[in-house]
């Protein structure tokens, strides 16, 4: 099974934490549209005849494309790649968006995942970070969205915002636990430096929060969803039993995957392909049936790095005869010292051969995998 990602760069306008790949100008929409359609049939060989188990539309702001455009993408990836009768198919929508006559759309089309952006809902602090819609327009977004039959949701918030207090953060999961989604994936901001809040920071002009007071939204995280049912299998995502992100979950458990549109990337299991971010020169490079993108053989350290980062932030955790199997690597010999450290902190519990973060752990999993990188 592989999957495939569509990255659609286009927004209303930027939120001020955002780096990911996008513009305000649509004024190239339609034709960057039909030259992702074109980078789709050109790769079609890319995942070697494997079906398509998922599928999944990020930006930017895929909520934004019409069902003319929908259909064309959707159109071109059956006509050249054999999709699974059962394939989870996301699109990521801002709640401003999601009108009735749009879920309507998004629902014959064939989309049967809706990812729904919307942060917090705090109104004032929405307006803080430059979204668009408010606390009312998300609860209703979710509402209009089951009505129209979907019944595979998830939402995103952020924690550690400006300003936010622990009642803030227990009122938004609150909020969130009240409307039943399938799925919650819950992001601690993050500073960027091109961002609008990096260069507040830069500048003392933003009141950023602590690394202690950001453990304790996720500590409050890990009990208040698990304790409403939520199963926490990654360090950034909770799911009521049988409702993983099947795509998300391909990405930590190294399915091929390919990438299409400007700043995609693409996974064969051998290398990695980076579009080229700059939607004009990648309209110019797909005009003339070209594909603008860098690659990357990945050595066997990349590989086993890799695997250490995103199998030890799961609840399945990093399967040590695994590594040692298919890289010839002795997680265990390697690290003696540093996981037995870990072992008598409670960091980390070790069963069967599977490495696995405590919820201790959890709050320092960039570091614990970091630190049993192979260098």
């Amino acid at each position: 099974m592989a999957g495939i990602y569509i990255h659609i760069p286009f927004c209303r306008q930027a939120c001020y934490y955002c780096d990911f790949h996008f513009s305000v100008n649509q004024d190239v929409k339609p034709q960057l549209i039909k030259a992702i359609a074109k980078e789709l049939t050109l790769q079609k060989d890319y995942l070697q005849g494997e079906a398509i188990d998922t599928i999944y539309l990020g930006g930017g702001t895929p909520s934004l494309l019409t069902a003319v455009e929908l259909s064309l993408l959707f159109g071109t990836i059956r006509s050249h790649y054999s999709v699974s009768p059962h394939a989870e198919i996301t699109l990521e929508a801002n709640p401003d968006d999601l009108t009735r006559e749009k879920l309507s759309q998004l629902k014959s089309i064939g989309l049967n995942r809706l990812s729904i952006g919307i942060q917090t809902f705090n109104t004032e602090r929405l307006k803080s970070l430059n979204r668009i819609h408010d606390e009312a327009s998300a609860i209703r977004s979710f509402n209009d969205a089951r009505e129209a039959g979907f019944d595979n949701i998830t939402i995103d918030l952020m924690y550690a915002l400006p300003g936010e207090t622990m009642d803030d953060w227990r009122r938004d999961i609150a909020q969130a636990i009240n409307l039943h989604p399938e799925h919650i994936s819950c992001y601690s901001l993050t500073i960027e430096p091109k961002t609008v809040f990096g260069k507040w920071a830069a500048t003392g002009k933003l009141n950023l929060q602590s690394d202690e007071v950001a453990a304790r939204h996720l500590e409050m995280l890990m009990e208040m969803l698990p304790a409403a049912g939520y199963e926490h299998y990654e360090i950034s995502n909770f799911a009521k039993p049988g409702f993983h992100s099947k795509h998300n979950s391909s990405y930590w458990r190294g399915v091929n995957y390919l990438g299409v549109g400007p700043s995609a990337h693409s996974f064969n299991g051998e290398s990695r392909q980076y579009n080229i971010t700059n939607n004009h020169l990648y309209l110019k490079a797909l005009n003339s049936d070209a594909i603008p993108f860098e690659k990357e053989i990945l050595s066997r350290e990349n590989r086993i790095n890799e695997y250490i980062l995103t199998s030890l932030r799961t609840s399945w955790g990093t399967d040590l005869s695994f590594l040692k199997q298919t890289y010839g690597y002795d997680l265990l010999t390697e690290n003696k010292n540093y996981l037995s450290e870990l072992l008598e902190k409670q960091f980390v519990t070790f069963d069967d051969g599977v490495l696995k973060l405590t919820k201790a752990g959890k709050l320092f999993a960039d570091k614990i995998s970091s630190d049993l990188f192979l260098t």
